[in-house]
């Protein structure tokens, strides 16, 4: 059984169902999906139903980003945003304007449900954003943190890359976990771009919803598949950008 880490999606679902079949992905697989899942290109609602989908046949672990929390409030409230609207809000917001009271509430369902973290068996650790206290997740103060933070990946890319996690400055946060898995900070906005790592983080986080591709790769062995510029699928769409 493979786990396969799955960047933001950013409602492009085109660009995911492509991957899927990129990468191979059998119902013997564990797809760990770090979150954002909607705002950007105008597939929000079949993306979401798409990923709920998934559930009756495959193995899957949805981690919580800062746009689904953004756009649950906006399920819940109808209170619009003008920052979130922006950023990719807008077409979430119009494609979810089409859609009955029962898929709202299945939708609101889902969003509701989805997890902060997930540490899997061999100490990894998948979330979406990060965390700052220095004993690790179980300590932080605020879950939004996990969603939100981008000090971890500053962090993690500050580092001399010859530093060791058992060198006496390897920074205490990033101890207690053999690998940690992010998105939320876009590796590049204007092109294509591969997973990078600083210390033992992973971000996965290849621009989806601007001018990059979707990413998914393979935990162990590093490898890893992408899907094409998804902005090639929504033409006349401007995503993100």
């Amino acid at each position: 059984m493979r786990t396969l880490v799955v960047g933001d999606i950013h409602s492009g679902l085109r660009a995911l169902e492509q991957l899927m079949d990129r990468a191979k992905v059998s119902t013997k697989d564990h797809l760990v999906f770090l979150g954002d899942y909607v705002d950007g290109w105008s597939t929000a609602v079949e993306t979401v139903d798409f990923l709920m989908g998934l559930m009756d046949e495959f193995n899957c672990t949805f981690i919580r980003g800062n746009h689904d929390e953004l756009c649950r409030e906006w399920l819940m409230t109808k209170k619009e945003n003008p920052q979130w609207l922006a950023h990719g809000g807008a077409a979430t917001r119009d494609s979810y304007l089409k859609v009955s009271k029962q898929k709202w509430d299945a939708h609101l369902e889902f969003y509701a449900q989805l997890e902060n973290h997930f540490l899997d068996q061999s100490n990894r650790l998948y979330l979406h954003a990060g965390y700052t206290n220095l004993k690790g997740i179980e300590f932080e103060y605020f879950d939004q943190l996990f969603y939100w933070d981008r000090t971890l990946w500053e962090l993690a890319r500050a580092l001399d890359p010859n530093l060791k996690p058992d060198d006496e400055n390897f920074p205490k946060r990033l101890t207690h976990y053999h690998e940690i898995f992010i998105g939320h900070t876009p590796i590049s906005k204007t092109g294509l771009a591969v997973p990078k790592k600083g210390a033992n983080v992973w971000n996965v986080d290849t621009g989806a919803a601007f001018k990059g591709s979707l990413t998914m790769m393979d935990v162990e062995t590093k490898e890893f598949w992408q899907s094409d510029p998804v902005h090639t699928f929504y033409p006349g769409e401007r995503g993100r950008n």
